[in-house]
């Protein structure tokens, strides 16, 4: 990941995030407004109580604490690119409010 220390702009945290077939994330909300791209793979999304269903290539925002799920529908890999409007992240989980640092690595769900 590339954050605010190694830049001289505004705080953001880059990323990404990689999904197996069939898998998904519990829903949570992240510090910071996000951006993402849908590099490959079936995806279905849910912010902030609203389904949708981008394809490969789609850039989508979600904002700061936002709430949101993100589960690969489909049989292969799912690759998601992430920017973040924050130099430190944090993502809550929805249901029980636990937050913890999103770490300056690759996720892998």
């Amino acid at each position: 990941m590339v954050g605010s220390e190694r830049v001289g702009a505004s705080p953001f945290t880059t990323g990404t995030t990689a999904f197996p077939a069939r898998s998904s994330a519990p829903a949570h909300g992240r510090s910071g407004d996000e951006q993402v791209t849908i590099l490959e793979g079936r995806i279905l999304a849910k912010v902030a109580g609203v389904e949708s269903e981008p394809g490969s290539m789609d850039v989508g925002f979600i904002p700061d604490h936002s709430s949101h799920r993100v589960m690969n529908i489909g049989d292969g890999h799912l690759e998601i690119p992430c920017i973040h409007a924050a130099a430190e992240v944090t993502r809550a989980f929805t249901d029980t409010g636990e937050a913890v640092p999103h770490l300056p690595q690759r996720d892998k769900v």
